[in-house]
């Protein structure tokens, strides 16, 4: 019932930001750009867009050799593909699937393979940081004046905004004090350990944190960076390219390409529907800066998006029947001699 009532709840934002971007936007004129648009652009993103996941599966066996695990980068792949597809059904059930996907494909354990993902988000997010730096740099004046109008005029005057922080603050403080807590106190550490529940979550925790720490154990870490950057510069072309797609955007530069990468990346964070709505209300705001029309901003959002949804809907679908029939084919038995 939480699951559901979890799934109903994404669903119904993600239905409500749609509404709200889409409201005052001419459907039909979107319709026919869609219809005229290159599609040779499209299929050179979604070509960048597989070798995106492809790399991100490659980094990701590198994270799991000091773990004594090396599994086939065919099958990390389509564990990464399947995790994909499944967050643009359930949200955040992405990394749980290409876990237990790679477990029934190579029986890496999960809680191992998943702390190896957690690892990896961690670079990704440092990589963000950068991106979200460097772009603030670059277009400082642009980006200063979107952000400050759009939260000012979503959130309220600055009394509210302070109200917000002040409460945020307050609950990460309580956090930090019951975590300081559970670790000094040893006598109810040990309670914990006797229940079987909670003896099970501290071994998944361990082994999450030994999937964490593999990062000072990579036996290349330079070409573990090396993946890492290429992810993100295949990220960027994965976008950049389907400017040429509409003659509307076509005259965009690089740096619109490095402020719909950034500010496209922190859209799908939302817990939405592979980022569904939350996406289209950035990306077509922020895209007015580079003098475009609502109308155009919207539409090319939703032309990447929808242009990477569908690709990714259509391979993931491929992989997770790839893994279904693999699952239900028994290995022959040797015939016996007489």
């Amino acid at each position: 019932m939480k699951s559901i009532l979890r799934y109903i709840i994404s669903l119904g934002l993600a239905g409500g930001l749609i509404w709200f971007v889409f409201k005052d936007i001419n459907l039909s004129d979107m319709l026919a750009r869609f219809v005229q648009a290159d599609w040779r652009w499209i299929a050179l993103s979604c070509l960048f867009l597989l070798g995106a996941h492809v790399t991100r599966a490659w980094r990701w066996g590198m994270l799991m050799e000091p773990l004594g695990y090396s599994p086939k980068l065919f099958d990390s792949s389509i564990s990464v593909l399947t995790g994909y597809f499944a967050n643009y059904i359930v949200p955040r059930m992405g990394e749980v699937t290409r876990c237990g996907t790679l477990y029934r494909l190579e029986k890496v354990p999960v809680n191992l393979s998943f702390g190896t993902v957690v690892a990896e988000r961690i670079f990704d997010v440092l990589i963000l940081l950068i991106l979200i730096g460097l772009n603030f740099i670059l277009e400082f004046d642009r980006l200063s004046t979107f952000f400050t109008d759009f939260f000012q005029s979503k959130i309220g005057n600055s009394e509210g905004s302070g109200a917000l922080l002040l409460i945020l603050a307050g609950v990460f403080i309580a956090g930090i004090i019951a975590l300081v807590f559970l670790f000094r106190n040893k006598s109810f550490q040990e309670k914990l350990m006797q229940n079987k529940l909670m003896a099970k979550i501290i071994e998944f925790a361990k082994g999450m944190l030994e999937g964490l720490l593999s990062i000072r154990k990579l036996k290349n870490p330079g070409l573990f960076i090396l993946s890492t950057v290429l992810i993100w510069i295949l990220y960027y072309l994965v976008s950049y390219v389907l400017f040429f797609c509409i003659p509307e955007t076509a005259g965009l530069g690089p740096l619109a390409g490095l402020t719909l990468l950034v500010v496209g990346a922190i859209g799908m964070t939302a817990p939405t529907q592979g980022g569904i709505g939350a996406y289209h209300l950035l990306v077509g705001n922020v895209m007015i800066l580079y003098g475009l029309s609502q109308q155009d901003g919207i539409t090319l959002a939703t032309f990447i998006h929808g242009a990477q949804m569908l690709f990714m809907l259509v391979i993931g679908a491929l992989a997770f029947l790839y893994v279904l029939v693999r699952g239900t084919k028994q290995p022959e038995k040797a015939p016996q001699l007489a």
